[in-house]
């Protein structure tokens, strides 16, 4: 593992996650930064912390930023990350938000937001098959996604519930157990 970043290399670093997944695929690009470019995770911890951050109450990614600041500098550290991650776009937003009521009328802004939305789906995509190949590898992984899948995504179901369907499956299935002693 790499020397743990400092507080200006925390927050620089999430704001190019911030930056570069401007629009949507935000998890993905967290992936590809934290776990590929820096190697401040392996997959595993990766999958796992952002596993955490999705179920807590708050944006996945700012949790993200909190959870990878605190691993490496504390308090401080989840600061500098968080405000990496939102000070740059909370100012671009604010400009956007100006453009668009300002030319909201204009055709061509209605293409240029179904551009943004193909390229976000086709990021989440990207993320959840890199990821899927690593954490889907046994029947019981692959029923646990289906299952979530089926009751968010086709049946509509409020992800509490079907956290509170999938989840002590998932834990039951995921907690790690100790060796049995061969007698």
């Amino acid at each position: 593992m790499p020397k743990p970043p400092g507080l200006l290399e925390l927050a620089l670093t999430f704001n190019k996650i911030a930056i570069a997944s401007f629009g949507g695929g935000l998890s993905a690009w967290s992936r590809e930064v934290v776990v590929v470019e820096r190697k401040w995770m392996t997959e595993e911890e990766f999958l796992s912390a952002l596993t955490i951050c999705r179920i807590l109450p708050g944006a996945n990614q700012v949790n993200m930023a909190v959870f990878v600041g605190v691993k490496f500098r504390g308090i401080v550290g989840a600061i500098a990350a968080t405000v990496g991650l939102t000070f740059v776009p909370v100012l671009i937003v604010l400009a956007m938000a100006w453009f668009y009521f300002t030319y909201s009328k204009v055709p061509a802004m209605k293409s240029v937001l179904h551009g943004m939305t193909a390229a976000a789906v086709a990021m989440t995509f990207a993320m959840a098959f890199k990821t899927g190949k690593k954490c889907l590898q046994s029947p019981i992984g692959i029923a646990l996604f289906v299952a979530m899948f089926v009751l968010s995504a086709v049946l509509r179901m409020p992800l509490v519930y079907a956290l509170a369907i999938c989840g002590p499956l998932a834990l039951w299935w995921g907690w790690p157990r100790q060796p049995r002693a061969e007698a």
